[in-house]
């Protein structure tokens, strides 16, 4: 259709398309989100024991106590945030999102604390732990059964149901406000401010959309700090590959087997140049390191963790090795009992053909002696 430049008798055109009723409905949902930030105490900062006379101090970030269980409630908070104050999100109508699980869960939550509908589009492989919190806060799971499709399928529901397709692949790092506001880094940093090494040399995450590892390096950068940001990708994920030769459309041919991180393509929240170091970490390797992580302080973690810890070890075993002193900080992203099906199973490894025997072995070295075995 053509547009006139303007009316026929040179009147100036108006459209006003405010509607007060949505305008206190918007209202009162912000305000029920940020309530929601207003009640939650800061995430807890622990201690991975090292030996006192290497002169390293090991952290993990726990952000499974959060009200939905994991890291990915800040980055629910934030896009829904987002979304309602773009206009994207509407009473009644459907927030559809593609997610492993973790974001799903937490999504869910702040769907239903605002009254609207939620549907999670999710591999069918997720865990049956992950698909029951989805259900108790109200959302109801569409699954697909190639975790490529998830993307198409949610924009496809969207269309369909007139609904908003929240895509934390796309808007987790524009939804984030990596300059402060109490983000995951600046919460890190406070919390180191009384420590022997209060400034980290370095912190681990890993990708799932890449929102955190955005955030916290441009946090990082902002205030002008000498650390590094390290991320741990693992197998079937394109982040390390893209990142490595500088390929953005790179793709795999399958989806990951730790349930939140790795994806099957470059996501467009992930910000290579924001990132100092990658590593591609074997699955075997972060189920040895959840599992060691319950031995050494007690607590259950989600594979994603296992994956940022091996890293994190590896960097820790670099730094004894030369010498140098300071601190590490990696995230603990969400609870085991939502994996005991999987990483906390024998039978799940010997169905996935995963052997943990020697990733064990060379923690439990570095542990007791301070090198990594070769």
């Amino acid at each position: 259709m053509t547009v006139p430049a303007q009316s026929p008798t040179g009147a100036t055109l108006d459209v006003d398309r405010s509607d007060p009723a949505y305008r206190t409905w918007l209202k009162e949902a912000v305000r029920k989100v940020q309530a929601d930030a207003n009640r939650s105490a800061d995430t807890h900062l622990l201690r991975f024991p090292l030996p006192a006379d290497w002169g390293i101090d090991l952290y993990l970030k726990d952000e499974s106590t959060h009200p939905t269980g994991s890291l990915k409630h800040r980055l629910a908070r934030s896009l829904f945030l987002y979304g309602l104050c773009n206009g994207w999100i509407r009473p009644d109508r459907p927030v559809i999102e593609a997610s492993s699980g973790s974001t799903a869960v937490s999504e869910a939550y702040f769907a239903q604390l605002i009254g609207v509908p939620f549907i999670a589009v999710m591999p069918r492989t997720t865990s049956a732990e992950k698909i029951r919190l989805i259900e108790f806060h109200g959302g109801r799971c569409h699954f697909v059964d190639d975790s490529r499709k998830m993307y198409e399928e949610s924009a496809r529901l969207a269309g369909e149901t007139g609904g908003h397709y929240m895509d934390q692949f796309t808007y987790a790092e524009r939804a984030t406000d990596w300059r402060g506001n109490n983000n995951i880094a600046e919460s890190i940093f406070r919390q180191l401010a009384l420590e022997r090494f209060p400034e980290p040399a370095w912190i681990v995450a890993t990708a799932g959309t890449g929102g955190t590892s955005a955030t916290i390096a441009r946090y990082v950068h902002y205030m002008q700090w000498d650390t590094r940001v390290c991320v741990a990708d693992p197998e079937n994920s394109c982040f390390f590959d893209g990142w490595t030769t500088g390929d953005p459309d790179v793709t795999c041919d399958r989806g990951s087997r730790i349930e939140g991180i790795g994806r099957p393509r470059m996501e467009p929240s992930f910000v290579p140049g924001a990132v100092d170091r990658m590593m591609k970490v074997p699955d075997a390797a972060g189920v040895a390191a959840v599992r060691a992580l319950e031995r050494v302080i007690g607590r259950k973690a989600g594979g994603s963790t296992g994956t940022g810890l091996w890293s994190a070890l590896k960097i820790v075993a670099e730094m004894a090795a030369e010498g140098r002193q300071g601190s590490v900080v990696t995230l603990l992203c969400d609870s085991g009992d939502r994996y005991l099906d999987k990483y906390y199973s024998d039978a799940w490894l010997t169905g996935q053909g995963l052997d943990i025997t020697s990733y064990s072995a060379a923690i439990d070295t570095l542990l007791a002696t301070g090198v990594w075995p070769d």
